[in-house]
């Protein structure tokens, strides 16, 4: 893969990594910690230039230290900013305690560099697994996009503002996803919005703003299904070229050659 030219940022997004305190950790019956190395393998040998790493959360199905720990390890060896966001499954005060003294930052957040601002939010419900954005997370948008300093702007969250198609999916939805979009079409200067939590591919577009969902660096999710369904497609991650004049350029790769065993009978996770 080629080098990231001059003015234009490279950013690699990985999410739902779901790893455990144990490196013997498995989700579905997949070793989440396996799955994610191979997917960092794969970043490393692609990825020649890279300016940050966006992770959009449930970074750990356990919400243990040792697994923030890890991940925060292995990410750091890239040697690039780092922004993690919160998902349903992760836990603020140990990702906290990992992130200390570290590179990596977490959200909510906004990332000034050249033509471009990152907005990062938190679509947690505390103890829940759909997404929500309260008054204050809207209101942190609005004030961030008014005050953002790029010419263009990316918006990242970890639960879905739109439905994917998936029922059981869907039912998890960002709740107030209209105030959010209300707050997304005043402010010309978006260019896109991305999110986690789906563990699928999107690309799609609402009023000019480009949107993507990531898959998950391990178990895949059945797109367009009724029912809670595993997909057999293999894990990976998102990068993205954003270029001064607030084009978009971006690719899901995913780890090839490798057999990855998920029990596809589970109806949950």
């Amino acid at each position: 893969m080629s080098k990231a030219g001059a003015g234009q940022l490279r950013v690699v997004q990985v999410s739902d990594c779901h790893l455990f305190a144990s490196t013997e950790g498995k989700l579905l019956g997949l070793n989440t910690q396996f799955s994610l190395d191979r997917v960092l393998e794969l970043v490393r040998a692609e990825q020649t230039h890279m300016d940050l790493i966006l992770a959009t959360g449930d970074l750990s199905q356990d919400a243990s230290l040792e697994a923030y720990t890890r991940l925060d390890d292995a990410l750091s060896e890239f040697g690039v900013p780092t922004y993690w966001i919160e998902g349903n499954h992760d836990k603020p005060a140990p990702m906290f305690e990992a992130l200390r003294d570290h590179k990596a930052a977490m959200g909510p957040c906004v990332i000034e560099r050249g033509a471009w601002t990152i907005i990062m939010l938190d679509s947690t419900i505390p103890g829940e697994v759909p997404g929500e954005l309260y008054d204050d997370d809207i209101e942190f948008l609005d004030r961030s996009l008014r005050n953002a300093a790029g010419a263009h702007i990316m918006v990242c969250l970890h639960h879905h503002p739109i439905p994917m198609g998936c029922k059981w999916l869907d039912t998890q939805v960002v709740a107030s996803a209209d105030r959010f979009f209300e707050v997304i079409d005043r402010h010309d200067r978006v260019r896109a919005v991305i999110w986690g939590h789906v563990h699928q591919e999107y690309n799609g577009e609402r009023n000019g703003v480009k949107l993507y969902s990531v898959p998950s660096t391990c178990v895949q999710f059945k797109p367009f299904s009724e029912d809670f369904a595993v997909d057999k497609i293999p894990p990976g991650y998102r990068w993205f070229d954003l270029y001064p004049d607030g084009r978009i350029e971006t690719t899901v790769s995913r780890v090839q050659g490798i057999e990855f065993e998920v029990d596809m009978s589970v109806k949950g996770y």
